[in-house]
Formats: structure tokens, C-alpha cells, sequence
């Protein structure tokens, strides 16, 4: 990200650098993050399909233009944006996140998984996969894969609130009502709003 004094500065330099090589697909890419951070999102999706025509191999121009979707919840555009990205680059471990993040969200828990798991097996640290995948191993009634993709997330990231809650939500479908209700409680200490009809049904196992 910009090495300039601030963003503006860094902003021009990219523009210079496209108006004497317009078809450097990495500075239109360098532009349109800068823009994104400015939140100008329609130059910034300009400037990104500026860089996937000219470098189409640049799989973080996909995820990004992906994001863009995202935001305006337009959820089949970012899930073809990150197929793209795929493509474009073999065992790209943050373009299959996505993917995933997205089935989940469009209710497809067998293509979540399918991909969120080619994920973290490209990248064993992506802790934002792994979580995604301990909940889609949830919803998918598969608990103890669930439990120990969530403590696989603790190991890397020991606050990472949402591995607590997926946790708690796992004990307690495996009948494990005392570490459910401790796992709520850190998930809670942690700033993570736990449901509260998971809240009143340990109410009951509290000493």
C-alpha cells in the first residue's frame, strides 16, 4: 500500500505511472485499491477491470472487484468474480474463501465446504476460512469436525470470538452443556453477540 507521503500523492504517482504505460495492469490494480481505501468504489471497479484486461492472470483484481459485489449484495456477481479468480490462479487459497463464504451465504453448506476447505488446505492459516468452515461443518450436523476446525482457529488466533460461539453451538449439540456454556461466555467477554435463544437454553446448566 501506498509508500507516498499520503494517499493523494500516491493516487497521482499511479495515475502518472498508467498515462506512460496504459496497459500495466498493476498500476490500474495500485490505483484501485487506493481509490477502494477512499471508499470511491465505481473508479476503483473501473480501474480493476482496467487491470484484469490487461494482466489477466491478476487474481487479487477478481477478488477485489468480487468485494465490490459483495458490498452492493449482489452475491452471484461476487461468487463469479472469485470463480474467475481461481482460474486465473491455481490454489488460490482467498479466492476459494470466498467462494465459500458465499455458498454458505446462498445456503449451498455442500459447496461451502468444498471450497472452504481447498482453502485452508492451500493456506492452513487462513483463519477467516477455517471459522467459515467450522459453522458450514455445523450447519452440515458434522460436530466434531466443527469442533476441531474451531480450536484449529484458537491455536492461531486464541480472541478470535467466533470460533468461540461456533464452539458453544458444538458442545451443546454434542450434549456438552458445561464447556458450551464456558465457550459462550468467552464469546460474549470477547465483544460477540451470542444469540439469545442459545443464551436461554444454557441458562439451565450454570452452576
Amino acid at each position: 500500500m501506498p509508500i507516498a507521503d499520503n494517499i493523494d500523492e500516491y493516487i497521482e504517482q499511479q495515475r502518472a505511472a498508467i498515462a506512460s504505460n496504459p496497459e500495466c495492469g498493476m498500476s490500474h490494480y495500485n490505483l484501485a485499491i487506493a481509490l477502494l481505501g477512499l471508499k470511491n468504489y465505481d473508479e476503483a471497479e473501473k480501474e480493476l477491470q482496467e487491470a484484469v484486461e490487461h494482466s489477466p492472470s491478476l487474481a487479487e483484481a477478481y477478488v477485489q472487484l468480487g468485494g465490490i459485489r459483495l458490498q452492493r449484495g449482489d452475491l452471484d456477481g461476487c461468487l463469479d468474480y472469485n470463480k474467475r479468480a481461481i482460474h486465473s490462479r491455481a490454489a488460490f487459497a482467498e479466492g476459494y474463501g470466498n467462494i465459500g463464504f458465499v455458498q454458505l451465504q446462498k445456503g449451498n453448506v455442500d459447496e461451502a465446504i468444498t471450497a472452504l476447505e481447498k482453502a485452508v488446505k492451500y493456506n492452513k492459516k487462513f483463519i477467516q476460512a477455517l471459522a467459515t468452515l467450522a459453522n458450514a461443518y455445523l450447519m452440515k450436523g458434522m460436530i466434531e469436525e466443527s469442533i476441531d476446525t474451531s480450536n484449529n482457529v484458537l491455536k492461531l488466533e486464541p480472541n478470535f470470538a467466533v470460533a468461540y460461539n461456533n464452539l458453544a453451538i458444538a458442545y451443546m449439540e454434542n450434549g456438552e452443556f458445561g464447556l458450551a456454556v464456558e465457550h459462550a461466555d468467552k464469546a460474549r467477554e470477547l465483544g460477540y453477540e451470542v444469540a439469545p435463544e442459545i443464551l436461554k437454553e444454557l441458562e439451565a446448566y450454570r452452576r
